[in-house]
């Protein structure tokens, strides 16, 4: 995957039914083992850019993805002059700050999750918190069968 930043220590999780050979709804959903290497490419392309435009990225994350539906979730995602600035009590600031650039990130994160999963994203929502320190990237799916 040409272009997606270098692995990090993140974990990768699959949701529980999804076994090789199943099928659902006529599609057939890949083994366990190759949604766990799909998962962690996701957490790791995510986090990486985050670290690359923010200068840190989050400590831990974790990816789940069932049906159309990818879902990143970060953890300790904050620089120290957010922090410093949350601990003063202006937790909207930085919460203005980080959607704003979730908005003018779309399309990079959208492009990798579209390259690692091979499924073409139609939306994407993003929400950060204080407490927990916690950011979670959602990712909507083409449907399987739609592409052209």
């Amino acid at each position: 995957m040409e272009g997606l930043p270098r692995q990090v220590g993140c974990r990768a999780s699959f949701l529980s039914g999804l076994h090789s050979g199943t099928w659902r709804g006529g599609n057939h959903i890949a083994a366990p083992a190759d949604r766990g290497q799909t998962l962690l490419a996701v957490t790791n392309a995510i986090v990486g850019m985050h670290r690359e435009f923010y200068g840190r990225g989050a400590t831990r994350g974790r990816t789940v993805m069932q049906e159309n539906y990818v879902v990143c979730v970060l953890d300790d995602i904050y620089t120290k002059a957010e922090r410093t600035l949350i601990d003063a009590g202006r937790f909207g600031e930085v919460q203005s700050a980080r959607n704003a650039f979730q908005e003018t990130m779309e399309e990079r994160f959208s492009k990798a999750v579209e390259e690692i999963t091979g499924r073409r994203v139609v939306g994407f929502l993003s929400q950060v918190r204080a407490n927990p320190d916690i950011a979670t990237e959602i990712f909507i799916l083409e449907p399987d069968g739609k592409r052209e």
